[in-house]
């Protein structure tokens, strides 16, 4: 959940920036920093824990200039320490970067560099950024700091949003926005400019923002800027003017909350992974599980308990842990939970999912497992909540504040948070090889950007709804581990627009679904290239031969599906066992584009509340 916040004027740039990155400690972080530009010398100042430690930091040792960046850290690589803190600085104290986002490549970057002489400071993938453009200015763009930036940023893999300041360019700072790794707002003022994450961080300075999307990189002075794509063609985007207050302003350039969450979910996830991936040694690290291996090796059994979407993260998560962990899992309805008598024990573990961690039914299925003795885990995303502080141990979502009462972005949140648990399940059991353990991990190193991909299929997914909107009934279909996403795909649609809608597994079809499938009854059928592709082929052929609309969700370059079906939307291709964070994404956005079509109130449907605190 990192945030950016730079300036370039004539004011004092510290207060500007450390009051931003104030308003976006709601994004949590585990550290921060700030640089300023003072005459010729680049001063930095950065601390473990909270803002306030920041600030009594520079207080203690001031800085000066009237251009800077600034940046709370959540932690990806490397623990949290000043060391390994943003700012990051080249090793001729030219350069300074901060950075959200993942460098997939970071460890072949590194040993290039160190090839070429380069010491490391930190045991961070962001210095590798730094490093490239001290590289590439020497090697000819020494006066040009959008050259040397935007040959670096070609060389990075993943998606990044980066702020680059350099003594060598004084008055400039340069942006670079690749995928979705996090929003890059630059906002204009009178001789006077802001660049920042998240727009509540300069709002009170500046209503009038542009939006960087992906692969642009901007070069801001205090009185102008320019845009070009990394491919260094220039662009023209729309200013925004933001209303002055605070939903807006975090809605930012979206209609609804709901819409912003969706795009989050790139960077929620990276952040959902931030601090528990080592990525040099793709190992798992969940210490507030409080699990010893002993305790890992003992459990004969886990139950997870949930309710609505939350459920259905749990079924993908039993695909996890079972294969990954070798542990029997049962997904039990919350609700439902504690209405009969549960066999549970001490070698037994419960685990509750809940966003908002108050879920009255969730809590109760908790008590019963505690009643029992059994191990009790949670994965929350509000931090403090009940379901975190009665647990044993817990892994939260880190997905941000989620406004919108139908979950997206902690849904996929919670996907990977089980994943996580899977397979560090695993290494403490010793139930897989090492080998299959790091394939895993350098899997997940790769979702973020995988998802920041599948977010470019928006527009396609909008002009689809132009048709679909008007029906009635829709029949979701999905096989294995993306059986679950037919049922989430489904329940999305009928809580923010009011269409009937059912999600089967595709197995099951011909067991009494079928019945109904004609031409007034759209399928959406999620048919990707896995162990299950031919079968899925198979459900759509019967679908079609029925009259039934197919909406298939496929592989980029599946050219067979385009054959069998009426229409296609396309993801990325991904591991199969990942597949349901990448799977959900397009049929979240098909429910919420559907309910726009059909004036439904999408951030707060009828008769639903964010968190169900009575039963």
């Amino acid at each position: 959940m990192c945030g950016i916040v730079g300036y370039v004027g004539s004011r004092d740039a510290a207060s500007i920036i450390l009051d931003g990155l104030q308003r976006l400690e709601y994004r949590g972080y585990d550290s921060a920093g700030i640089a300023l530009l003072d005459q010729d010398q680049i001063q930095i100042r950065r601390d473990v824990g909270k803002l306030s430690n920041l600030r009594r930091c520079v207080e203690d040792r001031p800085v000066y200039g009237s251009m800077g960046i600034g940046h709370t850290r959540w932690a990806t690589h490397g623990v949290p320490a000043e060391h390994n803190a943003h700012p990051h600085i080249s090793m001729d104290g030219d350069y300074v970067v901060v950075h959200n986002g993942i460098v997939e490549n970071y460890l072949e970057l590194r040993d290039e560099l160190s090839a070429e002489g380069i010491v490391f400071k930190s045991e961070t993938d962001t210095e590798v950024i730094v490093h490239l453009i001290e590289l590439y200015a020497q090697n000819g763009a020494a006066h040009n700091l959008t050259e040397s930036t935007r040959k670096a940023a070609l060389r990075l893999r993943g998606a990044h949003a980066i702020v680059v300041l350099s003594k060598r360019s004084p008055g400039k700072l340069v942006a670079v926005r690749i995928g979705n790794a996090g929003g890059v707002a630059l906002g204009l003022g009178e001789n006077e400019n802001y660049i920042a994450s998240d727009i509540p961080a300069i709002l009170e300075h500046t209503r009038r923002l542009v939006f960087l999307e992906n692969r642009h990189i901007a070069t801001i002075t205090a009185t102008d800027y320019e845009i070009q794509t990394l491919d260094g063609d220039p662009v023209a985007l729309e200013a925004h003017d933001i209303a002055w207050d605070p939903v807006s302003a975090v809605k930012g350039e979206h209609k609804h909350f709901m819409q912003k969450e969706i795009f989050d979910q790139a960077r929620s996830v990276t952040d959902t992974i931030a601090g528990r991936l080592d990525f040099e040694h793709q190992r798992i690290q969940l210490p507030e599980l409080n699990l010893s291996e002993e305790q890992a090796r003992r459990l004969n059994r886990l139950v997870t308990v949930a309710c609505g979407t939350s459920y259905y993260s749990g079924l993908v998560g039993k695909f996890y842990i079972e294969h990954m962990a070798k542990l029997h899992v049962e997904v039990d309805y919350g609700s439902e939970y504690r209405y009969r008598d549960p066999i549970i024990d001490s070698s037994s573990a419960v685990l509750a999912i809940t966003q908002s961690g108050e879920t009255v039914d969730t809590l109760a299925a908790m008590e019963e497992a505690r009643d029992k003795e059994a191990v009790l885990w949670s994965i929350v995303n509000a931090v403090g909540s009940q379901a975190m502080r009665v647990a044993d141990g817990y892994i939260t979502m880190n997905a941000g504040p989620e406004i919108g009462v139908a979950s997206t972005k902690a849904f996929t949140s919670s996907i990977v948070d089980q994943y996580l648990l899977a397979l560090y399940l695993a290494q403490l059991r010793g139930t897989l090889p090492i080998e299959t353990q790091q394939q895993y991990a350098l899997d997940l190193a790769h979702l973020p950007d995988l998802v920041s991909r599948t977010l470019e299929c928006d527009d396609m997914v909008a002009e689809l709804t132009s048709e679909l909107h008007q029906y009635r009934d829709f029949l979701f279909l999905g096989r294995g581990i993306n059986y679950p996403i037919a049922l989430e795909g489904a329940l999305k649609l009928k809580e923010i627009s009011y269409i009937h809608a059912e999600g089967y597994p595709a197995g099951e079809m011909k067991h009494g679904p079928i019945a109904l499938i004609d031409e007034n009854m759209p399928v959406l059928a999620i048919a990707l290239k896995d162990d299950l592709y031919d079968k899925m082929i198979s459900q759509i052929e019967q679908a079609k031969a029925r009259g039934g609309i197919v909406i298939a969700l496929a592989t980029e370059g599946d050219r067979l599906i385009a054959s069998k079906a009426d229409h296609v939307l396309y993801v990325p291709e991904t591991p199969p066992l990942l597949s349901p964070v990448v799977a959900v994404i397009p049929l979240q956005m098909l429910a919420y584009h559907i309910a726009v079509k059909r004036g439904a109130d999408v951030d707060q449907p009828r008769n639903l509340a964010k968190s169900v605190t009575v039963e």
